[in-house]
């Protein structure tokens, strides 16, 4: 297994720090670090009181937890949420209520989404005047069937 190490800052000394539910987990929990309700269809900035110095090569990537989506309607506005190498701020999370009815209480200390950490490549693009031909050209959006 690939492991690389990942410095972490409390911001808020009580704050609880990220950890994987399961062994072999891809997602860290990330926790709310405030109070926040959420309106249906509205979103929220909600804090975790961490920040992170990702390695160069790396991004997070912040993403829903199914059972938040299942069960209340919690999503995030921007899924998934980027953290680039450099950013050194504090982890927010656009939150949002995709619930019609139903307003979203978040606790604080509640886990809200999780953070998958990958190894990104340096792209250096090389424009062209033509492409590769391949199977699939340029279709998209639902060229490949319904079925």
């Amino acid at each position: 297994m690939n492991r690389v190490s990942v410095n972490i800052k409390r911001l808020d000394p009580s704050v609880e720090l990220p950890s994987y539910a399961y062994e072999g987990d891809a997602g860290l929990d990330l926790r709310a670090n405030e109070d926040v309700t959420i309106e249906p269809h509205e979103r929220a900035l909600v804090g975790t009181g961490l920040a992170i110095a990702l390695p160069d090569g790396y991004a997070g990537f912040v993403q829903p937890r199914s059972g938040m989506a299942l069960k209340r309607g919690l999503s995030i506005a921007n899924t998934p949420g980027l953290i680039d190498a450099h950013y050194r701020g504090e982890l927010k999370i656009i939150c949002v209520n995709l619930d019609a009815h139903e307003p979203i209480h978040i606790e604080r200390g509640e886990r809200i989404a999780q953070l998958v950490i990958q190894q990104v490549p340096i792209v250096n693009l090389v424009e062209v005047d033509e492409l590769d031909e391949t199977d699939r050209g340029s279709g998209g959006f639902g060229s490949s069937g319904t079925n």
